[in-house]
């Protein structure tokens, strides 16, 4: 582990780095050792993938990491714009496969929605399907602007639905956020609903490895660790998990 800041909120180990890219290498390394770890203990590692610029540190040093044998990992990721077309940019499987898949092949890829054309009943079926199949091993998450976790905005967040995925109406706050990251080029051209991984079903993986840097994170993180765990503030609930750790840059922790 490189030198950080480190302590603990409750259950939740929080990582304070002086920089993005060493942020990245770390949550990168403990990741490693996860699915590795999974892998010589049962044969293959299941993680669940976020899909944003914050999760980019992580992700370019995760692809470089030395005897990770990627054919034994089934990748998923959190959640979608399920109904832009299959190979939209915007799309969250196409920037996973830009930026990790491509790069290491995993084994299998568990797209949320594969195919154009999907009812949003196939796409729950087929999904919760696969996820009460393999059951993650680790999901790798991040944090938005408004504290969500996946696409659990707010006033959708629900700490304790038997769901596993579910279609949500986007917070207008996190449709922002999409702006902000350069996804969209207006708020206008954010789609009003997507598709997203419940927080229990998040919350199921042995371990979480959560990566959060930016100032404009910095309201979140201070309101994920200090304040109470609610759905007002859904990142909080990392707090309850036996195995997660929150990585921040200083800028994400400025407010701590």
């Amino acid at each position: 582990m490189l030198d950080c800041n480190r302590y603990s909120v409750e259950g939740l180990e929080v990582r304070i780095f002086p920089d993005r890219e060493l942020m990245g290498r770390d949550a990168a390394a403990e990741a490693a050792s996860r699915i590795k770890s999974a892998i010589e203990g049962k044969g293959s590692a299941n993680v669940v993938f976020a899909a944003a610029p914050s999760q980019l540190d992580m992700l370019k040093k995760l692809s470089d990491e030395p005897g990770l044998d990627w054919s034994r990992v089934n990748a998923f990721h959190l959640d979608d714009y399920h109904l832009l077309p299959k190979g939209a940019p915007q799309r969250f499987d196409s920037f996973l496969h830009r930026n990790l898949w491509d790069k290491v092949r995993p084994g299998r890829i568990f797209e949320i929605a594969p195919k154009d054309g999907m009812t949003m009943e196939d796409i729950k079926t087929r999904y919760e399907r696969l996820l009460k199949e393999y059951g993650p091993d680790l999901s790798l998450v991040g944090i938005g602007e408004n504290g969500h976790l996946a696409f659990m905005d707010p006033p959708v967040a629900d700490f304790d639905t038997e769901d596993m995925l579910v279609e949500v109406e986007l917070d207008p706050v996190c449709r922002m956020q999409q702006v902000h990251d350069g996804a969209f080029a207006s708020l206008d051209d954010v789609p009003l609903t997507a598709v997203t991984m419940t927080i229990p079903a998040i919350m199921s993986a042995k371990s979480v490895i959560c990566v959060v840097p930016t100032v404009r994170k910095a309201e979140a993180v201070r309101r994920m660790l200090n304040g109470p765990v609610e759905t007002d503030l859904p990142a909080s609930v990392l707090r309850r998990h036996p195995d997660a750790i929150l990585f921040l840059d200083k800028e994400a922790a400025s407010l701590l």
